[in-house]
């Protein structure tokens, strides 16, 4: 708009009104636009964009390793051994092309197709966003013998790109910290974050190594905190590493890599026992959480290759019903990545792909790996039809049992669960309801609650592990029957069994809480698992909360003050001074009402945690390990991240 600035000055039509605004200042008054939020998911988006820039590198082949550290003051460098920003004068814009990409919005390599043949980083937003949301950034460049350096405030240039001394090494070094009056909440970064990412990045960029360094933490030998990702299998490693708290059917991953109709495709997959379908795909290492034509590509190639080997084996004759597309995918765990020039995103969040060419090439990929690995190993290939036959066996027994909870799930009082205590309020996007464990918790929070906005829907003792459990099972368990029929959601068809109606969503915010002890954890770990695997779409849409009811009262005379940690506690008792009393809840039933309401139910008071998704591969991963079959994994995560120390299993 600022272009125009001029022009709009030389009319009468209120140009004083209109506020035309630089990109970058665009960005700090909209940051929200530009890089989703400016919570912690918004904050590591920073680091995000700016490794992007070096993969891109890495993928036209001028970079071979990266390095992320996280500095002591939550600062972040980046820095790698490709090419190094250009810093000649930029012949348009007049100033060093450096600035330009630091400054511009939408500057950069990515938008020449000669530059880069694919790039990371096309539906972001680069380096100049990372820029303008930071205090300060200093870019160094090592190039052609000589290290040029620029320094920004808030995205402005402090002075013109300069030459600060000579280099025998090449490559680009960015260093930010994330301005405070934007990113308000924190700007602490959180190590497993990135590390998930950075892991990801390796396995879809093969013989790309990428340093994670945290210099907050220091080891006993002196070293710091971090890891280093390096893959030479791509995809075929990332599948195992996903699949490893999984008993697989298969020898080993079935896996495809090349170019089909122009489209560079690559696909691993393998069957497990369990019932779940783990579906991951990427574009230019975008994470498309919510699929697209290379998915869709994909699963068409499945059922069509399956379908055909299983007619011709003849292992279908006896089985009096049409197999469907879910069962080819039961138990599959699969990652889809293809690389695509011009990529088209559909929708806000840029997580879908829309090019209809890439769908044919990802289906003939997918067609030629599974019939050249079911001719190789007919053995497993017999073991893979089974495990469809058997999935569709389970589908109509599930089927029945859906009828039946869909039946239930009516808007009628009458159809709602007996336990439930509703609320009066009719507008969803007021209501919410507590799935609360426990009658007696349930009665404090029916007492203690606002009868006007807030249901109760008490659950009795630890619902069924889904992880484990086949589909039908699932639909035929009381507890979770009485979670979709309050929630009001229907189910979908057989053809599109995960899909969920939510118009018919009767709560806006689904509040698990759960007693704050190791009983506790478990049953909203057991929660966020059936949430996760049959409910996604209501974690994604921001539904799904978990509160936080404290876990101390600390009480002198009259004074009385509450806290949800130890640490808290202390600092309150310290306050306080002299002889108090503490007590410590072992469970939601040792408060009051009032005590509920006041604490963890009470909206002008209260401290819930959205539950959210960050990366879709990683939060299957960790499901499957805590509520898998696995035990050593589950005791190795629990020692490294409990609260509580006592573990007996």
């Amino acid at each position: 708009m600022s272009d125009n600035k001029e022009e709009i000055k030389k009319h009468n039509y209120s140009a004083d009104s209109i506020q035309a605004l630089e990109g970058m200042e665009h960005v700090r008054m909209r940051p929200s636009m530009y890089i989703g939020d400016v919570g912690t998911r918004g904050l590591h988006h920073l680091v995000y964009e700016v490794v992007d820039n070096s993969i891109d590198e890495a993928m036209g082949g001028y970079c071979d390793n990266i390095t992320v550290t996280i500095n002591e003051d939550n600062s972040i460098t980046t820095e790698d051994d490709g090419r190094g920003i250009p810093v000649d004068i930029h012949k348009k814009e007049g100033v060093s092309a450096l600035e330009v990409v630091m400054t511009k919005i939408g500057a950069g390599g990515k938008f020449d197709k000669d530059s880069y043949k694919v790039s990371g980083g096309l539906h972001g937003v680069g380096v100049s966003c990372v820029n303008a949301l930071s205090e300060h950034l200093t870019a160094t460049v090592h190039k052609d013998g000589k290290i040029w350096e620029q320094e920004y405030e808030r995205g402005k240039a402090m002075y013109p790109v300069k030459e600060v001394g000579t280099t025998d090494k090449k490559g680009t070094i960015v260093t930010f910290k994330p301005d405070t009056t934007i990113f308000t909440q924190s700007i602490e970064f959180s190590y497993d974050t990135l590390a998930s990412r950075m892991r990801e990045l390796a396995y879809l960029n093969k013989g790309i190594t990428i340093h994670l360094v945290d210099r907050r933490s220091l080891k006993e030998d002196g070293s710091f905190e971090g890891e280093t990702f390096h893959s030479e299998e791509g995809l075929k490693e990332f599948i195992k590493f996903l699949d490893s708290n999984r008993e697989s059917l298969l020898q080993d991953v079935i896996a495809f890599e090349g170019e089909k109709n122009g489209v560079p495709v690559e696909v691993a997959m393998v069957y497990n026992t369990s019932y779940a379908e783990n579906l991951h795909s990427y574009v230019n290492n975008i994470n498309t959480h919510e699929g697209g034509t290379h998915l869709s590509g994909f699963r068409r190639g499945l059922t069509h290759t399956l379908k055909k080997y299983a007619d011709e084996s003849g292992m279908l004759d006896k089985l009096k019903f049409d197999i469907a597309g879910d069962d080819f995918r039961e138990g599959l765990t699969a990652i889809v990545s293809v690389k695509v020039q011009e990529p088209q995103f559909e929708g806000q969040t840029k997580t879908k792909l829309g090019n209809r060419e890439v769908s044919a090439s990802v289906s003939q990929a997918v067609s030629e790996m599974l019939t050249n690995f079911l001719e190789e190993n007919p053995d497993e290939a017999k073991t893979i039809v089974q495990k469809v036959i058997l999935a569709a066996q389970a589908r109509h027994a599930a089927q029945k049992a859906r009828e039946m909870v869909q039946r239930k799930t009516v808007m009628s009082i009458g159809g709602l669960p007996g336990k439930l205590s509703d609320c009066s309020e009719q507008d969803p996007a007021k209501c919410e309801v507590f799935l609360v464990e426990g009658d007696s918790a349930g009665g404090t929070a029916k007492q203690g609650r606002d009868r006007a906005f807030q249901a109760i829907l008490p659950l009795r003792g630890k619902i069924l592990n889904v992880e484990k459990a086949m589909t039908h099972k699932v639909f035929e368990n009381e507890e979770i029957k009485n979670i979709f029929t309050a929630l009001g959601v229907t189910i979908g068809t057989e053809e599109d069994s995960k899909a969920l109606n939510l118009s018919k969503l009767r709560y806006h915010k689904v509040v698990i809480m759960c007693d704050a002890d190791i009983d506790g954890s478990h049953i909203a770990t057991l929660i966020l698992t059936f949430f996760f695997r049959y409910m996604k779409e209501l974690i994604e849409n921001g539904h799904i909360y978990i509160a936080t009811p404290p876990l101390f009262l600390v009480k002198k005379g009259q004074k009385k003050e509450y806290a949800w940690s130890e640490e808290e506690r202390d600092s309150i008792a310290e306050e306080l001074g002299g002889s108090v009393s503490i007590q410590r809840y072992k469970g939601l039933g040792e408060m009051n009402a009032e005590q509920l309401w006041d604490t963890t139910m009470n909206p002008e008071h209260r401290t819930m945690r959205l539950v959210q998704i960050d990366n879709g591969a990683e939060a299957d991963r960790i499901f499957s390990m805590l509520m898998g079959d696995e035990v050593p994994p589950r005791r190795e995560f629990i020692e490294k991240n409990a609260v509580y120390a006592n573990i007996d299993a």
